[in-house]
């Protein structure tokens, strides 16, 4: 019996590129149905992610002409990692496989051929890497291989060069549902999850239509969320800078002595203004890191639901 592939597609205010992209979508399903590679049950998921627009007006004219389309409508803005976890978790009872991808078509379809090949070749979970950043400008490529350079040294394990295109199996989504904190990073849990992984490499486009959900802003924010929620390394940077400190202020006071027994007087107040200003720097930094883990802290304990699904348009045939 063919496999069930469903591909989750997180909405946000996506009506200029969805009409092109369900088009294209529905092309790739058919022919995967038609090929014989997956079954006719498979479906295209869209979950609207609290969409100002008529993101969700235009998904359900979809599910209405054509049932391969489904639809998800959030309750309100959850943001990118809660809408594609709300399509995830919804899919997964229904579907062998499900594949995630964005909107903006800037994801390449063809990809999905290769990743549902790997799925058959025993892969639970296939990363969808670019293959290059030629087409990005030089600020545009420095910053995001800076970002996963950075989460990798901050201790988060990450696939270099992967968003969030990939599939993942019926097993592997069961087990990503068992990961129950609120501050989500999809791209640093879903390598948690374990089981046998592989790639399939390919060229990112230009987005069809809208604009990036995602500036310089938000991917320092996103970063610094995938950092303080995978790894502790920050706490310890700032405990092994604290003993570095200390080592340098006992080396200094020994300093100071050995010159005071010596009759020398040490001439000027700028170093001792500097250091206390650098030293006050780096206190307050430290409270804004440790306080970035507390806020997190002071989250996860409330246990609030992380997405809430006002409607489902799903026919499973």
């Amino acid at each position: 019996m063919k496999e069930i592939l469903y591909i989750v597609v997180p909405c946000y205010n996506e009506e200029e590129v969805l009409p092109e992209t369900s088009k294209r979508l529905k092309e790739k399903v058919t022919g995967l149905i038609q090929a014989g590679k997956v079954s006719e049950h498979s479906r295209i998921l869209f979950v609207n992610d609290g969409s100002r627009d008529r993101t969700w007006e235009l998904i359900s004219a979809l599910h209405r002409d054509d049932p391969i389309f489904s639809g998800v409508d959030l309750t309100r803005n959850r943001g990118h990692q809660n809408a594609l976890l709300a399509g995830l978790m919804t899919a997964k009872d229904k579907c062998d496989m499900a594949i995630s991808m964005d909107a903006d078509l800037q994801d390449d379809v063809d990809a999905v051929d290769r990743m549902v090949e790997e799925y058959y070749a025993g892969c639970d979970i296939v990363y969808g890497v670019r293959s290059s950043r030629k087409k990005d400008t030089f600020f545009k490529r420095f910053t995001a291989e800076g970002f996963y350079r950075m989460m990798d040294l901050m201790g988060a394990e990450t696939v270099f060069n992967h968003a969030d295109y990939r599939l993942m199996s019926r097993r592997a989504l069961e087990g990503l549902s068992q990961f129950k904190e609120v501050n989500l990073f999809l791209r640093g849990m879903v390598p948690m999850v374990g089981y046998r992984a592989g790639t399939v490499e390919y060229e990112r486009g230009e987005r069809f239509a809208g604009e990036s959900k995602y500036p310089l802003k938000k991917m320092l924010a996103f970063a610094m969320e995938g950092i303080t929620s995978l790894s502790t390394k920050p706490l310890k940077m700032i405990t092994a800078l604290g003993f570095l400190i200390f080592a340098v202020s006992i080396v200094m006071l020994i300093t100071f002595i050995v010159k005071w027994a010596m009759g020398l007087t040490v001439a000027g107040w700028a170093s001792v203004i500097c250091s206390v200003w650098a030293i006050g720097g780096l206190i307050l930094l430290s409270l804004g890191v440790i306080g970035e883990y507390i806020g997190k802290i002071y989250l996860e304990t409330k246990g609030r639901p992380r997405f809430l699904i006002r409607e489902v348009l799903d026919d499973e045939g």
